[in-house]
């Protein structure tokens, strides 16, 4: 879901960043019928979907990781040798990004997320905390995927806007 998100959010703004998704499980499953539903009502298509395992490679070509919890983050970094530098959850990334200022224009990638990182410990992630960590939905209510897809929204409409400068509050619904 968040995949399909970021990716209609990116388009909007114009901004042409490879996005991708990946997890701790093995791959190869498609999307849940809940979760297809769910971005089909908000206009994202992710019909087409199929889980893949984070792995090495993905995380040392990716300039920036964005877990959906903490468990995410240690397991990309203690595992797949992800920098701590530009791995966060998608919450902390948000929230440390709004106190750090949104990119400037011209500022590599690597200065910002310096600028967001600033003073990060990596204790700072050693329990699951509420704060940091998006519920999965799979196996629970379809209105749990709607809560979830709202989250995520929200989440990923304030981290484009902090990427480019650009608000990109929009109904993705419409």
């Amino acid at each position: 879901m968040a995949e399909g998100l970021l990716r209609r959010l990116l388009a909007r703004a114009g901004v042409g960043a490879q996005v991708g998704s990946a997890g701790l499980l093995p791959g190869g499953a498609p999307a849940t019928a809940d979760a297809v539903a769910t971005m089909a009502a908000r206009g994202v298509d992710i019909s087409e979907h199929v889980s893949r395992t984070l792995d090495h490679e993905m995380v040392g070509t990716t300039e920036l990781v964005l877990g959906m919890t903490r468990q995410h983050v240690r397991e990309a970094c203690v595992v797949y040798d992800a920098p701590l530098e530009r791995t966060f959850t998608l919450k902390e990334f948000v929230r440390r990004g709004e106190q750090a200022g949104g990119r400037e224009a011209g500022e590599p990638m690597a200065a910002w997320l310096g600028r967001v990182g600033a003073g990060r410990r990596p204790r700072d992630l050693v329990a699951d905390d509420p704060a940091d960590d998006i519920a999965d939905p799979v196996g629970r209510p379809r209105a749990e995927y709607e809560d979830t897809a709202d989250e995520l929204d929200d989440l990923l409409e304030r981290f484009v806007g902090l990427l480019t400068g650009v608000s990109t509050t929009t109904d993705l619904r419409s």
